[in-house]
């Protein structure tokens, strides 16, 4: 069995000390407290622009859902936000709110202007962080390489010192500006920017916000299956110290349905379940079926039953450590795999 990595129960407060004092219980109520916690965590994104920066196109984007899907940010030649309104994630309901965000992302299609400064210096009081989104850079490239012989790396170039140069004219100093295109999220600084805020968000948000992010490059992936190894690693030691010791309110919760549970989690975090493959394949031109004929995993683009997940892990026949560690992380690594092979067939 490979080690588990970063974490270990003993880091969430007053596992060390339950075990310590050989309190299996005490230990493993702890550890179903804190799962309980993180699965409620709440991700609040501001992204705010002046008309027709890309605001809608590029929450749209980020919820990995097109312009036209129900449910979708309306977009237009004209303002079509321009009151706050919530856009929960598709996978994750509490990754958008409006009454506290977490951070800031300003969004513009040309230069940034005095009131997307002064709005970036009312977030700075606030002490919130805040990033400049240049957007629709995509048009930008098509648009210079028919009237010059400038290459993409030229381009990119000029746009960010334009950018960082008109913000430090306008007071902002060290501005962090990132490069994007909604419709093609793997390319330019998209993923610059989700390492900025892995860096600077707290690590329950982090993980929050790496769960329902696009399946941009095959790092964010591999990100994913480190950090759910973790829950893993907890979900495994419940069981095993539920399964020791008769513990109040665990001895249901702590069986084959959490664990489907966990495995639905998984599923949905990788971005293969059946919808979220649906939607990927409109927003990529890749039929369903090419993308689903990729996956290996018998728990991918299925609702998890417990007579499917039983066939699937047929050595399950108690709730020990080993045996949990062993069958969850055969399934999270296969599901991971699969995950590469997705991206893979989309992009291509």
């Amino acid at each position: 069995m490979e080690d588990p990595d970063d974490s270990c129960p003993e880091e969430i407060p007053g596992v060390k000390e339950a075990l310590k004092n050989n309190d299996t219980a005490g230990a493993a109520k702890r550890i179903k407290e804190y799962l309980e916690k993180q699965t409620n965590v709440s991700l609040n994104i501001a992204i705010t622009g002046e008309s027709g920066a890309g605001k809608s196109t590029f929450i749209n984007a980020f919820r990995g859902i097109k312009n036209r899907d129900e449910g979708a940010a309306p977009t237009g030649v004209t303002e079509t936000t321009s009151e706050v309104t919530p856009y929960p994630h598709p996978d994750n309901p509490n990754l958008v709110g409006f009454d506290k965000y977490d951070f800031f992302l300003i969004i513009s299609d040309t230069r940034f202007r005095e009131n997307d400064v002064k709005l970036a210096q009312k977030i700075k009081k606030m002490k919130r962080n805040f990033y400049f989104v240049r957007s629709k850079i995509d048009n930008d490239i098509r648009a210079e390489e028919s009237v010059s012989d400038s290459s993409k790396e030229k381009t990119l170039t000029k746009i960010r010192d334009d950018c960082i140069q008109r913000l430090k004219d306008l007071g902002i100093e060290s501005p962090r500006v990132f490069l994007m295109s909604s419709f093609q999220l793997h390319k330019f600084d998209f993923s610059l920017l989700q390492e900025t805020l892995e860096r600077e968000l707290p690590k329950d948000k982090r993980d929050t916000l790496l769960y329902v992010m696009p399946n941009v490059n095959p790092d964010v992936i591999s990100k994913k299956k480190k950090a759910l190894k973790v829950h893993l690693y907890l979900l495994a030691t419940l069981s095993a110290a539920a399964a020791a010791v008769p513990v109040p309110g665990l001895s249901v919760a702590v069986d084959v349905a959490v664990l489907i549970g966990a495995v639905t989690h998984f599923v949905h975090a990788f971005g293969l379940d059946v919808q979220s493959l649906k939607r990927l394949a409109i927003r990529t031109a890749v039929s369903y079926t090419e993308l689903r004929d990729v996956i290996i995993s018998p728990v991918a683009a299925k609702e998890i039953t417990k007579e499917l997940f039983l066939k699937g892990s047929p050595n399950l026949e108690d709730l020990s450590f080993v045996t949990t560690y062993r069958v969850l992380n055969f399934i999270l690594n296969q599901l991971a795999e699969d995950a590469q092979k997705v991206l893979k067939k989309a992009l291509v």
